[in-house]
């Protein structure tokens, strides 16, 4: 009986380290091969199309240092017929950047403090073309379904994701090229959503709401 072909993987994150420790022990499970692994959302995306490298599970980061982000190379590569899985392994766990990677066609959502054993299980998962969501995340999602939180758009929350990382309207308005009294129009609609009044207060409420990140 011939046996099956293995699981042709492809790993994504900036950090060396951490495709360095994928890669050992990925390739120590039975049924897997690293392909290639890239340190760019943008070598994702152009390697997950190389007929040559049939990869079937592309394992994404969110985070690539203010390039391309993870969910946006996802949208990519799964828009694409006949592409390959895209399984998230971030150490994010908050609900927009869940929803957001769902959203863009990840079949799964995995933290990057699981243990070995449930990455395997993860891949092996998405590779049969099922979802494969952490208990945890899976949990926040009929959280989320059960008690829908308050409703950002994709900008107010880029604004005010960058008013928790600490930059001032002057500084968004030049890092998203929006003026400033677009930048204050958008915070005022924040303000509103989120019921309060201050930007303290704002980066509060959305961060315990699962809104931004930490």
């Amino acid at each position: 009986m011939t046996p099956p072909s293995p699981v042709r993987l492809l790993l994504a994150d900036d950090h060396p380290v951490v495709r360095a420790g994928l890669r050992a022990v990925l390739e120590t499970e039975p049924g897997f091969t690293v392909v290639a692994d890239v340190p760019t959302a943008e070598e994702a995306v152009t390697l997950a199309a190389d007929p040559d490298l049939a990869v079937d599970v592309v394992l994404m980061d969110l985070q690539f240092d203010r390039q391309m982000l993870g969910s946006r190379a996802t949208a990519a590569i799964t828009a694409r017929e006949g592409a390959p899985r895209v399984l998230i392994l971030t150490t994010y766990d908050t609900d927009v950047d869940i929803l957001a990677a769902i959203e863009a066609g990840a079949s799964g959502y995995l933290l990057k403090d699981a243990p070995p054993e449930e990455l395997a299980a993860a891949v092996r998962t998405a590779a049969a073309g099922k979802s494969a969501l952490a208990p945890a995340v899976a949990l926040r999602l009929m959280d989320r379904m059960r008690e829908p939180a308050t409703t950002l758009t994709p900008r107010e929350t880029e604004i005010l994701q960058l008013v928790a990382d600490g930059l001032s309207n002057a500084a968004i308005s030049k890092r998203l090229f929006l003026s400033q009294a677009t930048v204050k129009s958008h915070l005022t609609h924040i303000y509103a959503k989120l019921g309060v009044d201050s930007r303290t207060s704002a980066v509060a409420t959305a961060t315990a709401q699962g809104l931004i990140r930490r």
